[in-house]
């Protein structure tokens, strides 16, 4: 039979059960659209830029079972999307990059968008396909969606060629999509963490984002050794943030105060993590001698902290045997148990009680503001952070109760995210609430998306925490030069924005409106609209992460460097007092 290479990309799509496309047609594409126009399944969605799309496609990936998939142009498509690529082979996330290409059966040079895509996708997926002929269409889309999902996810490209994609070619058999099988577990690497946890005297349990499919399993080996439990940011949602044994994000200096008693164990179970920049807290974190390491990847142990004992396997198999293995032992209850949740409360209403004490000086206590979130909306919805300040804020306040509920940008940490992830969450759950926190100068990057969101009647809601500056980076400069650069926002009318972008508008700038606007805010997302919640925000108390790493990065500075710092801002401060007093 002979088929034009746009419906064979169709078929291949169709057979790995893709549901949506994200992306702009352009004059190497238009025929790949023209087929998923076609096609009753998959439902080809218009962004207004392609990097938006990228971050749509990374929040269906994060918290559903469908892999997200960009339709671009090459070159510029490309180009606009690598961003949300790249923060999606950074955190594991799997993506299915397909771009049309310039074409292949001509004698002539400088074709329009005549870029070797090969190279430029290289550093930022898996893996890199073009294809050459119509007949290798289906495999190779087949072994790209396969990669995005083997070991550690991530982003996989497939390039065709608009040649290809035009004319008819032989092909001589369509094999249906075929799932590849399970690994085998490492089960001895298993029964010696098992014996390490049993001897243990302070067991404690560290997930990241490998760990959300093991959440069940996790529970029950945390309360089978009656071990503390922290997560790294971007596995915020593998373990429950309402249970008695959950500590916080990370541990260490940067962390909440419930977090100190991780710094007593004397085995670590770490689960899902890379022990990155971020998950360490600038690798300020204290991991002990004896680590039980279990990744999909290989590549990460002994990278940043040496183990005892590495797994490699899926989190779910392998903390499913462990936990086989751990009640097949007499483990039991351990006689400090109690003493653990006693200090965890401990520690979470000593952070309560910091927030309560802290004078907001008329602007809104993100602390109060997540609390009334908390209050109105149930288990299932999704939460969205973008980078910045709020990260952290929600990380440290607002409790998550369900496995891939959260999500945030972390190891590329790309501004800009959580707009645009929001709506490729609610694509994949519309009958959920869909909330993202973002910055002011983080949703100036991506805020257009709204229009998006308004035209489909996507009814996501999107918190602006509004302080004028990029604030963590602002806050990193006050502290060393006592002045800020370039972290000023300029103003922007942002109900004149919503109105423009067809989203409802509703302003918190006192903690008297709070309570109206957000119930305002839930009965119109519900009704099918997007919902701009302007929150005049308080950032004057820093988040125990950020006072944490700046001084952990300072130790780590040279002495020379220290001193200038320090004194440098010794100085500042001086000269700010005597000039408060003259006046």
């Amino acid at each position: 039979m002979k088929k034009t290479g746009a419906w064979l990309v169709r078929f291949a799509l169709e057979q790995i059960g893709t549901r949506f496309t994200f992306g702009i047609p352009g004059v190497h594409n238009t025929e790949l659209y023209d087929e998923l126009h076609a096609s009753r399944q998959i439902r080809p969605w218009l962004v207004t830029h392609e990097g938006a799309g990228a971050f749509m496609a990374d929040g269906m990936s994060r918290t559903s079972t469908l892999t997200g998939t960009l339709m671009l142009v090459p070159a510029a498509g490309l180009t606009h999307a690598a961003s949300g690529i790249g923060e999606a082979f950074l955190d594991g996330i799997p993506m299915l990059v397909i771009s049309g290409g310039v074409r292949t059966d001509t004698q002539y040079h400088y074709q329009l968008h005549d870029l070797d895509a090969q190279a430029l996708m290289a550093p930022l997926c898996k893996a890199t396909f073009r294809i050459t002929r119509h007949a290798e269409i289906v495999e190779v889309i087949y072994k790209a969606f396969d990669l995005a999902h083997a070991g550690e996810p991530g982003p996989v490209y497939v390039e065709v060629p608009v040649n290809l994609q035009l004319d008819e070619g032989d092909i001589h058999h369509l094999p249906p999509y075929k799932a590849p099988a399970a690994a085998r577990l490492d089960r001895h690497g298993i029964l010696k963490a098992a014996e390490l946890l049993k001897h243990a005297r302070k067991p404690g349990i560290f997930l990241g984002w490998g760990a959300v499919g093991a959440a069940d399993h996790a529970i029950a080996i945390a309360e089978q050794l009656m071990a503390p439990v922290a997560t790294t940011l971007q596995g915020l949602s593998a373990f429950p943030g309402d249970h008695p044994l959950f500590a916080g994000m990370s541990f260490g200096p940067h962390a909440v105060p419930s977090a100190q008693v991780m710094q007593e164990c004397d085995v670590l179970l770490a689960v899902g993590t890379r022990f990155g920049e971020i998950a360490t807290g600038s690798y300020g974190m204290p991991v002990p001698r004896q680590l039980i390491h279990i990744d999909i990847n290989p590549n990460v142990f002994h990278a940043n902290y040496p183990a005892t004992v590495t797994i490699q396997g899926d989190s779910r198999q392998v903390m499913k045997v462990l936990h086989e293995q751990l009640g097949h032992m007499e483990v039991g209850a351990r006689q400090d148990g109690f003493r653990v949740r006693e200090r965890i409360a401990a520690g979470r209403s000593q952070l309560i009680q910091s927030w309560l004490e802290h004078d907001s000086q008329g602007r809104v206590s993100p602390y109060l503001l997540f609390k009334a979130i908390e209050q109105r909306l149930d288990a299932d919805a999704y939460i969205v952070t973008d980078d910045g300040n709020h990260t952290f804020l929600t990380a440290e306040l607002l409790t998550i109760r369900k496995p891939r509920h959260f999500i945030s940008p972390t190891d590329f940490n790309c501004m800009g995210y959580a707009v645009p992830a929001a709506l490729g969450v609610k694509l994949a759950h519309p009958q959920s609430t869909v909330l993202a926190i973002v910055g002011d100068g983080a949703f100036n990057m991506t805020c257009m998306e709204l229009l998006t969101a308004s035209q489909q009647g996507l009814g996501v809601i999107v918190v602006i925490f509004a302080d004028g500056e990029l604030a963590q980076i602002a806050q990193a400069q006050a502290s060393p030069y006592r002045r800020t650069t370039c972290t000023q926002l300029p103003g922007i009318d942002r109900e004149a924005l919503a109105k423009a972008l067809g989203t409802a508008y509703v302003a918190i700038a006192e903690h008297a409106s709070m309570d109206a606007a957000l119930d305002q805010a839930i009965e119109q997302a519900r009704a099918g609209r997007p919902v701009l919640v302007d929150v005049r925000i308080d950032y004057s108390k820093p988040t125990c992460f950020t006072q944490g790493v700046m001084k952990t990065s300072l130790k780590r500075m040279q002495r020379r460097t220290q001193v200038r710092l320090v004194s440098r801002s010794l100085w500042r401060k001086l000269a700010q007092r005597v000039g408060s007093s003259a006046e």
